[in-house]
């Protein structure tokens, strides 16, 4: 058996589902009030529309962007989840994460809407700052992860961290 039958025997995915670039591409969906699959920051350097309720947007290696997921049904919400994510670079390591391809690093896993909500005002208090929340720390979005998992509250992000953190990459660069 050849070509994309044996594609989907062996689980792979299809070849014209496979990527052809270095760039890590997240599905989004939006079906108001059933699934609301969406981008709350990250620089996409590529955005396709494949259809009024799809598309696909795709970054560059070692950027960062979250990705938020909402979906219900007639008895109310089955998922509520944002996902603080670093694209990876060909033979990186990498997790995998449903409607992300090939995967990344995942900073920051949060589940539940309450806990979503807390993430998302912890970035707005960032942008609040001044501060680009993709700019931000990778550190800082495990910092977050570890504490809310514990029920502490993070740490807010600082300029001063921040601004530290823009000189050691600037000197690592």
């Amino acid at each position: 058996m050849t070509g994309i039958a044996a594609h989907r025997m062996r689980g792979c995915p299809t070849p014209a589902a496979q990527s052809r670039d270095d760039l890590t591409h997240v599905e989004l969906t939006w079906i108001e009030k059933k699934i609301e699959y969406w981008i709350r920051f990250g620089r996409a350097t590529q955005d396709q529309v494949l259809d009024r309720h799809r598309r696909i947007v795709a970054f560059r290696p070692n950027t960062l962007f979250a990705f938020v997921r909402w979906a219900a049904n007639d008895f109310g919400t089955v998922i509520s989840r944002i996902d603080i994510v670093r694209a990876v670079a060909p033979g990186d390591a990498y997790q995998t994460l449903p409607f992300v391809r090939p995967g990344g690093e995942i900073l920051l896993k949060v589940e539940s809407w309450p806990k979503v909500e807390d993430v998302l005002r912890h970035i707005d208090a960032i942008e609040a700052a001044g501060i680009d929340p993709c700019d931000v720390v990778p550190d800082h979005w495990r910092h977050v992860a570890h504490r809310m998992s514990t029920g502490e509250a993070p740490r807010p992000y600082s300029i001063d961290r921040h601004r530290a953190w823009l000189r050691r990459r600037e000197i690592e660069g």
